[in-house]
């Protein structure tokens, strides 16, 4: 029986999951970033300011939605430069529309750039105590739940920017995905593409998914290639532009990071994956255990859709499509057990 991977119905929508703004340390206003993002073909903008919630809702109409969100930093407890010191990054995007009440505030510490200034704009819960961030497995772990029971997509960014490896992130539990692209990471000399990590953590027992983000600031000129918008994004397939639409699919997978190529199609049928895409160069199945099928186009020609066989002893897959320019497109993993049913 064919299982759609990606919802037969409804629509694709271009996304940046993670984007800051004169709000904390970006350079341009939230509106805009809005123009900059609508010029290159996206729809949807996290505004994931550092350390401070604000929703902007008067940005949105018929063709553009903002998110409500956040990003979170927990920085290593060492005497040392910045440069120098682990770090953690998270972004948390509410699911619902009304979720701006900002969770694991702190009255007096975190904020920098220009986030102190809309001190004053964060709706918070003023029963609760000043949260104090933790650099430690549990402590992170703890950060990404209180997250999630809060309402909050959480994403785990740029691991490679973060001077992190995998004895770091195999001990973070909670998570709903990671950016296995960084746009802003990669453009400036970091491999902030993370499928490795990816893998690991899927390889480690956690489900999670994978998202493309620009994690742009914008500080560079906007006709130079160092500026950092419209080097990665996430696709995410919609019944509409609605707020709960939008993070539904979020929620249910129903989306593909991307640095470049388009993925139209995706299902899985008696054994084998079907992806339709556009022109690639190859394209490649990966899985938990030592099997791996790729399909690859002949010299000087293209491909636009290929057959991949899944063996059964797997208990995930994943697909990566790659153009000729070395950009890539990865899907999140799917689970045999849950395609089987």
């Amino acid at each position: 029986m064919r299982k759609y991977l990606l919802s037969e119905s409804g629509s694709f929508y271009k996304a940046n999951l993670h984007c800051h703004t004169t709000f904390s340390d970006g350079k341009l206003t939230p509106a805009e970033v809005k123009e900059v993002y609508k010029k290159l073909g996206y729809s949807i903008v996290a505004y994931t300011d550092h350390d401070i919630l604000v929703p902007h809702d008067e940005l949105n109409d018929e063709g553009f939605l903002a998110l409500h969100g956040f990003e979170m930093e927990v920085n290593e407890p060492k005497r040392a430069d910045f440069l120098c010191i682990k770090t953690c990054h998270m972004c948390f995007i509410g699911i619902e529309p009304e979720n701006i009440t900002q969770p694991m505030w702190h009255r007096a510490w975190y904020l920098f750039g220009n986030a102190p200034s809309h001190r004053g704009e964060v709706k918070f819960d003023e029963n609760e105590p000043d949260f104090v961030r933790e650099y430690s497995h549990e402590g992170i772990s703890k950060i990404m739940r209180i997250a999630r029971e809060k309402g909050f997509f959480v994403t785990y960014n740029h691991p490679t920017w973060s001077l992190e490896n995998y004895r770091d992130y195999i001990g973070y539990h909670g998570m709903h995905a990671m950016e296995v692209f960084n746009g802003s990471s990669n453009q400036t000399g970091f491999n902030d593409r993370n499928d490795h990590a990816y893998d690991d953590i899927l390889r480690g027992g956690e489900r999670i998914y994978c998202i493309g983000a620009d994690d742009n600031h914008n500080h560079a000129n906007p006709a130079s290639r160092r500026f950092d918008s419209g080097w990665a994004w996430t696709m995410i397939k919609a019944d509409s532009l609605d707020y709960r639409a939008v993070t539904k699919a979020l929620e249910d997978g129903n989306f593909y990071a991307s640095e470049g190529p388009e993925i139209t199609a995706l299902w899985y049928e008696n054994g084998w994956v079907h992806v339709e895409c556009s022109d690639a160069d190859y394209i490649t199945l990966t899985t938990d255990i030592r099997h791996t099928y790729p399909v690859f186009a002949e010299e000087d020609e293209h491909l636009n859709s290929a057959d991949l066989f899944v063996d059964e002893r797997c208990k995930w897959f994943r697909i990566t499509v790659s153009d000729k320019r070395g950009r890539r497109a990865c899907t999140n993993a799917y689970y045999l057990e849950d395609l089987n049913k």
